[in-house]
C-alpha cells in the first residue's frame, strides 16, 4: 500500500529566523516528517533493494560457492556493491571507483582489498600508466557480475509487481532526472 506522505501535507517552513534563534521544544512539536521525507524513504528503499539484490545472489547457483556463502553469511554488504556497480569492463583505478560510488580512497582501497582476496577483482598495472594500477574483474568475477546484472532485474521486475508499471516507471524517470547532476559531476569532477 502506497501512503501519502505526511510531510507533502504540512505547510512551508519560514524562510528565515532571527541570529541565535531556537525554537521551543514542546510536546507539540510533531515530527512525524521525520520517518517520511523523501530522504529517508529512498534510503530505506535502496537498502531494501540491495539487500534483495544479495539474496538472490546468495541463492544463484551460477555464484561460485565461497561468494554464494559470504553472500549468505551478510559477509558481502551493500558496500561491496559499489565495485560491482561502479567497476568498468575494462577496469578502473581505485580514484574513479572511489569518486563514483561517492567514497574515500582508503575506504574503497579496503573494499578492492577484501574483494581482491575473495577472487573478484585483481590489481593490475595500467597500459596507459606504469605508475598507476587499475583494478580489473576476474572471471570469479565476472560471473558475479552476470549474477547481479540478473539479481538486479529480477528485484526491478518484484519492484514493478508491487507498486504498477505506471508508478515504477514515474520513480525511475524521476530518479534519473534528480540523480543526472550528481551522476555528471562524478564522471566531471570541478577542478580544484
Amino acid at each position: 500500500m502506497v501512503s501519502f506522505p505526511y510531510h507533502l501535507t504540512m505547510p512551508r517552513p519560514t524562510p528565515s529566523r532571527p541570529p541565535g534563534h531556537r525554537p521551543a521544544l514542546t510536546a507539540q512539536v510533531d515530527d512525524r516528517w521525520r520517518a517520511s521525507h523523501l530522504g529517508r524513504l529512498m534510503g530505506q528503499a535502496l537498502r531494501r533493494f540491495d539487500e534483495r539484490v544479495l539474496h538472490l545472489m546468495a541463492h544463484d547457483v551460477n555464484v561460485p560457492l565461497a561468494l554464494s556463502n559470504l553472500a549468505a553469511r551478510e559477509q558481502i554488504g551493500a558496500a561491496h556493491v559499489h565495485i560491482t556497480r561502479h567497476l568498468g569492463l575494462q577496469g578502473s583505478r581505485l580514484t574513479e571507483l572511489a569518486r563514483q560510488a561517492g567514497m574515500s580512497k582508503q575506504a574503497m582501497g579496503d573494499l578492492v582489498s577484501q574483494c581482491e582476496a575473495w577472487g573478484l577483482v585483481r590489481r593490475e598495472a595500467d597500459p596507459l600508466d606504469a605508475r598507476a594500477r587499475r583494478i580489473v574483474f576476474t572471471d570469479t568475477g565476472l560471473l558475479w557480475l552476470e549474477a547481479f546484472r540478473l539479481a538486479v532485474a529480477r528485484a526491478e521486475a518484484e519492484f514493478r509487481a508491487q507498486v504498477g508499471d505506471e508508478v515504477a516507471t514515474v520513480v525511475a524517470l524521476g530518479l534519473e532526472a534528480y540523480g543526472s547532476e550528481a551522476t555528471e559531476r562524478a564522471r566531471h569532477p570541478a577542478p580544484r
